[in-house]
């Protein structure tokens, strides 16, 4: 009944994602280019909700003891094993966010950015402070500052709410048919962006869409202020992802 709830809270929201102007709007590989560049930040703040899931709901400690429901510890070692060191289309561990970074190297967008980014990140900057020192749209930093938040909260079954609801979800079903359309009619190789879209349904589907929503009811229980957190924090990511694609398409729209 509280999944239920949640569900038809944010569906008004979900609907505006699917059916966003931003998709008719990405019809060259130009435009492609332009959407990777800035959507390379939600790419990469992913795996920061994704650590602090492992990290408030397994055992990561030395030394180890059993923690929590043992099919939750279950689905998010699975994920983690899926996003951080999955096999690309040589067969090759990397994390996806490495993949989509290839990806946009085989198609000739700026990864400048996003490097530099991850750079400053590993000499112990903070993700304000690296924001500082690189050139992204408001909109990209905004959706990040909002993700590292909702990780700072240590509030897991927040957390678990934008992991499950405000992220990807359909997103990546519409975006491989219009990069399958536009790679049709261009010489230029897409095949790393298309195996990355490809592999990222096919590990988002199957069990892990019920296993996350029995995580989502663990950790709220009968507990009606969370679920109401939940629902809060649930529309709240998929508001800053509309603003996202809003921002991605105004540049896209206006770049021309």
């Amino acid at each position: 009944m509280y999944i239920q709830k949640l569900q038809e809270e944010i569906a008004p929201l979900r609907e505006q994602l699917i059916h966003h102007k931003l998709y008719k709007n990405i019809d060259s590989i130009e435009r492609i280019r332009l959407f990777m560049e800035s959507h390379i930040f939600a790419v990469w703040d992913f795996m920061s909700l994704l650590k602090a899931l492992q990290n408030g709901l397994t055992n990561t400690n030395v030394p180890w003891t059993p923690k929590g429901n043992p099919i939750t510890r279950r689905l998010i070692n699975e994920i983690v094993l899926g996003e951080e060191s999955d096999l690309n289309e040589l067969g090759e561990p990397f994390s996806h966010f490495e993949m989509y970074v290839e990806s946009m190297q085989q198609l000739g967008a700026n990864t400048a950015e996003i490097e530099a980014f991850i750079e400053y990140i590993n000499n112990g900057n903070s993700v304000e402070a690296a924001f500082d020192k690189i050139n992204i749209s408001d909109s990209a930093k905004n959706f990040v500052k909002f993700t590292i938040e909702q990780v700072n909260s240590n509030q897991l079954h927040i957390i678990a709410a934008v992991f499950t609801f405000g992220r990807e979800d359909l997103i990546p079903d519409m975006f491989l048919e219009i990069v399958k359309n536009i790679g049709s009619s261009t010489d230029v190789n897409i095949s790393k962006l298309i195996y990355y879209l490809e592999r990222h349904i096919e590990i988002d589907g199957g069990e892990h869409g019920p296993m996350s929503l029995q995580m989502i009811h663990e950790l709220c229980g009968d507990d009606l202020q969370k679920w109401d957190e939940a629902i809060k924090a649930s529309k709240e990511a998929l508001n800053y992802r509309i603003a996202l694609w809003d921002g991605i398409n105004n540049e896209i729209v206006n770049r021309n």
